[in-house]
């Protein structure tokens, strides 16, 4: 009962709502799935299995930690900073949009950070912002994170411009977004608003768009040096089943 209530919250309850009651929800979630298949590496919690994960009938199994809501994603850029990066230990200047829950609190308490988290309606946000159009002057942030962001912007092409205006040049930016398994081309069309055709086109109902291996020309496009990395190279298997990765998931690690 309790796993069903959950995906039909993930599936119906906007965002801003959902977020407030997760953080009640979270605690007994992970009391109720603890065990010792999955390991989540952003807390180190351990679960029998994970909760499912998307909309109807996309939904992936073992995609969301309990504790710390995070999902594949999340996991995958967690092991990358921790592995690769002096993220943790270097001072900078985060700007970080849509800030993920799983990221927030951490990033908050972090001493080397100056952490500024935007969203135009998130309760966890700073600022309000458009990211057609930031208010902030050209190469201010050391780092960016903008994921799962740009499939839902109108201009994705001018966004991704603004974000490379923002960056130092030698910063590092991440912008992961979803794509369709064997797709060359990104697929858009903002004009479309009904519900049911993005879901069916673009595979969530406020998606204007899905992406295609074209992704990295389009980034290249906009400003920035692109490093498709691919993390599962780097893992052993064992690994991967064990942080519950999305097999073959690539992290597009940007500079400028």
């Amino acid at each position: 009962m309790i796993k069903s209530a959950f995906k039909f919250a993930l599936n119906t309850i906007p965002r801003p709502l959902l977020i407030r009651l997760s953080y009640a929800a979270a605690p007994l979630l992970a009391l109720f799935y603890r065990g010792d298949k999955f390991e989540d590496p952003i807390d180190g919690r351990k679960y029998r299995k994970l909760l499912p994960y998307g909309y109807k009938g996309r939904q992936r199994e073992n995609a969301l930690a309990p504790a710390s809501l995070s999902l594949e994603r999340h996991r995958l850029l967690w092991l990358y900073l921790k592995t690769r990066t002096d993220f943790f230990k270097k001072p900078q200047y985060l700007l970080h949009i849509a800030p993920e829950q799983c990221f927030y609190g951490r990033f908050r308490k972090m001493s080397n950070l100056k952490y500024l988290t935007a969203d135009l309606d998130s309760p966890i946000a700073d600022v309000k912002m458009d990211i057609h159009n930031i208010q902030y002057d050209d190469n201010t942030f050391d780092v960016v994170f903008c994921n799962h962001v740009l499939e839902h912007v109108n201009d994705d092409q001018q966004c991704m411009r603004e974000l490379c205006r923002v960056l130092k040049p030698g910063g590092l930016a991440i912008m992961q977004v979803p794509f369709e398994k064997g797709r060359m081309l990104t697929d858009e069309d903002p004009s479309i608003t009904d519900p049911e055709e993005r879901i069916r086109r673009f595979g969530q109902y406020d998606h204007v768009r899905v992406y295609g291996k074209d992704y990295s020309e389009r980034l290249i496009k906009a400003g920035f040096k692109v490093d498709p990395i691919d993390f599962s190279q780097e893992l052993k298997a064992e690994e991967y089943k064990k942080y519950a990765l999305m097999p073959g998931e690539i992290l597009y690690v940007c500079s400028k």
